[in-house]
């Protein structure tokens, strides 16, 4: 399972992909939601994802949150919270706010031990290799 972000049509056709590349390209919107968010558009030539589904392994931070809205994503799919960054139910709930236009659904927590677990190994990894 990597860790990373996919967007997929109605049909299940894979529109984009992200994976983190924020130190990789010293770009701080560089996650992997905006990834395949920006991928997912140049493929339909569209900023509307209109029926689009997004998974990701963890839950998405206030800017992916606002760019699912902003993109009109159908779905967003999450395995992991996060409840020190989270703005999809754990510590915000921004793509479920009234005020907004677009509301997509939430379905959360899915493999989310094996997600959890992944996430840990990636960080501890990260912390020894420095």
């Amino acid at each position: 399972m990597p860790i990373g972000a996919v967007v997929v049509d109605a049909s299940g056709l894979v529109l984009g992909v992200g994976a983190n590349e924020r130190e990789a390209t010293g770009d701080p919107t560089a996650h992997a939601e905006v990834l395949a968010l920006r991928r997912a558009s140049a493929a339909t030539g569209s900023w509307r994802l209109d029926g689009a589904t997004l998974a990701v392994t963890l839950e998405p931070c206030t800017m992916c949150a606002g760019a699912l809205v902003l993109a009109r994503v159908a779905r967003v799919v999450f395995g992991a919270w996060d409840p020190k960054a989270g703005a999809v139910g754990s510590l915000w709930d921004v793509v479920r706010d009234p005020r907004l236009n677009h509301r997509p659904e939430v379905v959360a927590g899915v493999l989310e031990e094996p997600c959890a677990t992944l996430l840990r190994g990636f960080f501890e990894d990260r912390r020894t290799t420095g």
